[in-house]
């Protein structure tokens, strides 16, 4: 909660800037920003947690930035103020963290064209339809403008972009981003029927179904293990992002589709007790720790997949690498188990949220 701006509801993702990723890798970046995607995700935690003033007061910021979007238009993030350009620099000045440079200000990913946002900005909005909790419901006009968000996830759910990992020197049709979209497709068919708009809920559950069916059909990889989703239309590596298919609802924990794609990830992207996010080389080599975020969603799967004994441990061995005040960065050395990352991190955060919840004991079993 302390990750967001008092005035103005905006979540950064971390409150730190360029602490390397691993030990001189020039993976240093500023995470002083709300990224949608972050954002999206450390609210949704906090609703389990019954947080609803920090859902209100980001959905405030979220109208601000969609109504002020050039041409329906989202930028992957913005400043706490709600500005859009952010660019980046050097500060030759400062040594960085152990003097492992550089040090940036500003973030050329704003830049970057990532289309996961439109879903992540109709998944948080679409709870004040339903939840009566809020002191402001949505009404007939937020409607109107999330359905604009919408329009753009439909027009964007089949074009190349940066993808969640932000990819500075390609782009490629993510099947994460792709899925997202359909997300949206989807919420927004359930906000029509909960507003008595037939037609809208029949518009946006057709183009539901079309997203579906292009995903299947040009995500997945029919090989010999089994088959699994790609993490792009275009290419047939892995990544962690695919693990999300089920809590976003485009596949149910017992499709076989999930199994063997959650099969294959294990074993290409598991180290130990963590993963990475992806085993592949990008724009600085291949990966050398760990993500934190995406070995929650691994404990989330294995519980998923009803390995919970193992789910709880791996749970317990993250929980042992958190500080003294229990906060934790984005990545982790997989070997000597050392933070890296801008710290503290919500994504890591949000982990120990989610997996806490879902593998705590119920009532029945501790009364």
């Amino acid at each position: 909660k302390l990750c967001q701006h008092e005035e103005t509801g905006a979540i950064v993702a971390a409150l730190t800037t360029s602490i390397p990723e691993a030990p001189g890798s020039q993976r240093n970046w500023d995470y002083r920003y709300c990224w949608i995607r972050d954002a999206h995700y450390t609210v949704q935690a906090l609703n389990r947690l019954g947080a609803l003033d920090v859902l209100e007061k980001y959905l405030a910021y979220l109208r601000n930035i969609v109504d002020s979007s050039t041409g329906g238009r989202i930028q992957p993030l913005y400043s706490v103020m709600g500005e859009h350009e952010l660019d980046e620099s050097i500060i030759p000045e400062l040594a960085g963290y152990r003097a492992m440079g550089p040090v940036r200000r500003g973030n050329a990913a704003y830049t970057q064209v990532q289309h996961d946002c439109y879903g992540q900005i109709v998944l948080p909005t679409a709870q004040a339809f339903f939840d009566r909790r809020l002191l402001r419901m949505a009404d007939e006009a937020d409607f109107a403008s999330l359905e604009r968000v919408g329009e753009m996830a439909w027009k964007m759910h089949d074009q190349p972009d940066a993808g969640l990992w932000e990819f500075r020197t390609r782009e490629e049709v993510h099947t994460y981003s792709a899925v997202m979209s359909w997300a949206a497709c989807d919420r927004l068919a359930n906000i029509a029927r909960r507003l008595g708009r037939e037609e809208r809920f029949e518009l946006w559950q057709e183009r539901a179904e079309a997203i579906r069916r292009t995903v299947e059909e040009k995500a997945w990889a029919a090989n010999g293990g089994g088959g699994h989703f790609k993490a792009s239309f275009e290419s047939d590596y892995l990544d962690a992002s695919l693990l999300q298919l089920v809590e976003l609802r485009f596949l149910a924990p017992d499709d076989p589709r999930f199994l063997s794609t959650f099969e294959q990830i294990e074993r290409a992207l598991r180290r130990g007790e963590h993963m990475l996010r992806y085993a592949t080389e990008d724009d600085f080599g291949t990966p050398e720790t760990a993500f934190n975020i995406c070995t929650f969603w691994m404990i989330e799967a294995l519980h998923l997949v009803g390995r919970n004994e193992e789910a709880r441990c791996l749970f317990e061995a993250m929980l042992s690498h958190c500080t003294d005040s229990g906060l934790l960065s984005e990545d982790l050395d997989f070997v000597t188990g050392e933070l890296w990352g801008n710290f503290p991190q919500t994504y890591s955060l949000v982990g120990v949220i989610h997996c806490a919840g879902l593998l705590s004991h119920s009532w029945a079993t501790v009364r």
